[in-house]
């Protein structure tokens, strides 16, 4: 069976995401189109690519999280460097080591821009904040006089995961445009896209016929409070505590019927030095909902819901 899936963004929490893939595949079910913001457009865009779940769980369980968040010269000199770079280049880290990891991997597997994808195979969510929109990737890039087709899906995955005062935000213009057009996380505006594929169908006048599938992080965090001693601390518990709070939402019961939600088990989403430990408890957490999940599911309940949750777009 295929089914069209969207990915909750979450930070390092997207381990559990992966869990969930493994699962959903070792039932036989296969990926269609997929779509996700932050985080989670890391996993829809490795899908994309051509990885299975055993090609993900290898990768996430090799993979130092800690060096996405690389620190230079100006983080050494204390209070001051890291609110320099702050000002100067509104995070507190470079994304390029990011964006140059998932450009890699995603290479390994012959695929560079979303021209070398179907159409619509993936859809990445970001942020346009100095115009307060919401992107839908590749294909709102065209505002920005660029070819959705030669867009670098890293480019985009950067776009996508550069969460406010962390990591430097993309910088984008016009033609003939003086304007400079700032990008972020696209969990500011819409951190779990559950609406995409259906709305785009109702838009068509027509029905759905490929079930759309949703993969939620949630679960509270941990209790320990944040230890806050100057504003560079106070930005990182900011960060944290407004990604986290997605978690913390209610998920209302339109929503509630085509969702796999997996425990994040206190994670954080910027917890970048998790150990190997809590990456192998934090996959199988993800494992274990999507496997109890699937075990319920039949497509005649996912249609008796469906023109139910249609009523809200």
């Amino acid at each position: 069976m295929k089914v069209n899936a969207v990915f909750e963004g979450g930070g390092v929490k997207a381990i559990g995401l992966a869990g969930a893939v493994k699962a959903v595949e070792d039932q036989n079910i296969v990926f269609n189109q997929v779509a996700g913001t932050s985080s989670g457009a890391i996993v829809a865009s490795l899908i994309a690519a051509g990885y299975t779940s055993q090609e993900l769980k290898e990768l996430v369980m090799s993979t130092p999280f800690s060096s996405v968040v690389k620190k230079t010269w100006v983080h050494r000199v204390i209070y001051l460097g890291p609110g320099v770079r702050v000002f100067f280049k509104k995070g507190l880290y470079s994304g390029d080591p990011l964006e140059e990891w998932i450009d890699h991997k995603l290479k390994l597997k012959g695929v560079e821009t979303f021209g070398d994808l179907n159409q619509n195979q993936l859809r990445i969510i970001a942020s346009d904040i100095t115009r307060g929109r919401i992107l839908v990737l590749p294909d709102d890039i065209r505002q920005y006089g660029i070819n959705p087709n030669q867009l670098s899906i890293s480019k985009a995955i950067r776009m996508s995961t550069a969460i406010p005062f962390y990591f430097d935000p993309i910088k984008l213009k016009k033609n003939h445009d003086k304007q400079t057009y700032y990008i972020v996380d696209g969990g500011i505006l819409s951190n779990y896209p559950l609406w995409l594929f259906d709305k785009e169908a109702r838009k068509r006048g027509v029905q759905s016929k490929i079930p759309t599938l949703g993969f939620r992080l949630i679960g509270k965090h941990t209790n320990v409070p944040r230890k806050i001693i100057g504003p560079i601390s106070m930005f990182q518990a900011l960060f944290s505590t407004m990604m986290d709070a997605h978690d913390e939402k209610f998920i209302e019961d339109h929503k509630r019927f085509n969702t796999i939600q997996i425990p994040t088990l206190g994670v954080r989403t910027t917890d970048f030095k998790i150990s190997n430990e809590e990456c192998n408890r934090l996959f199988e957490s993800g494992y274990r909902a999507a496997e109890k999940y699937i075990s319920n599911w039949s497509y005649s309940e996912y249609l008796k819901y469906y023109e139910q949750y249609l009523e809200y777009f």
